[in-house]
């Protein structure tokens, strides 16, 4: 019982901003197979654009999330994950965990323009490059139990809630697209 309060208390305690929709700044970068992505693009889907670094606990607890959304979605979300501030070989992290995101291995020189200062940033972008969820604007009331938790018991927390709120988006866009 106290868990499920616990739960809930922290779920109620999340705000999210209602900040107005913004184009996506437009950029072109390399893929891992070396071939040129220019972003955002016009379609029917939704496109996730995921800056991480494999040292970052948040980016590890949060990639299943996404990569079940992946499967979920199929070719209605796309996800781009954006790497930076990482010496590790980006494809070999992604294949050896199995998460079929599109790698960008070398992507620091945009992350002034989306505004990214910590990882994981992470923008959810409509089908008409229109940012409609920007993690950083994911607000938490941490309360002292929480702030003496290591990093990666804070990631395991944070993970599902950041999961909730980008499956709630991508399904809002989705349905919007569709008429429904």
């Amino acid at each position: 019982m106290h868990r499920v309060l616990l739960t809930l208390i922290l779920a109620l305690s999340v705000q999210h901003s209602d900040a107005q929709e913004v184009a996506a700044p437009a950029f072109t970068l390399a893929n891992a197979a070396g071939e040129q992505v220019t972003l955002p693009r016009v379609h029917d889907g939704v496109d996730i654009y995921f800056f991480w670094a494999s040292w970052c606990p948040y980016c590890k607890a949060l990639m299943p999330h996404l990569q079940s959304m992946r499967i979920e979605r199929g070719d209605d979300l796309t996800i781009y994950a954006l790497n930076i501030r990482d010496d590790e070989n980006p494809q070999h992290f992604m294949a050896e965990r199995g998460y079929d995101f599109i790698v960008i291995p070398e992507a620091d020189s945009i992350m002034e323009l989306y505004g990214v200062h910590a990882t994981p940033g992470l923008f959810v972008v409509d089908g008409k490059g229109r940012i409609r969820l920007n993690l950083y604007e994911i607000i938490f009331a941490d309360d002292s139990e929480y702030k003496a938790l290591s990093h990666g018991k804070k990631a395991g927390r944070r993970a599902p809630y950041w999961s909730a709120e980008i499956r709630q988006t991508i399904d809002q866009i989705l349905s919007a697209s569709k008429g429904d």
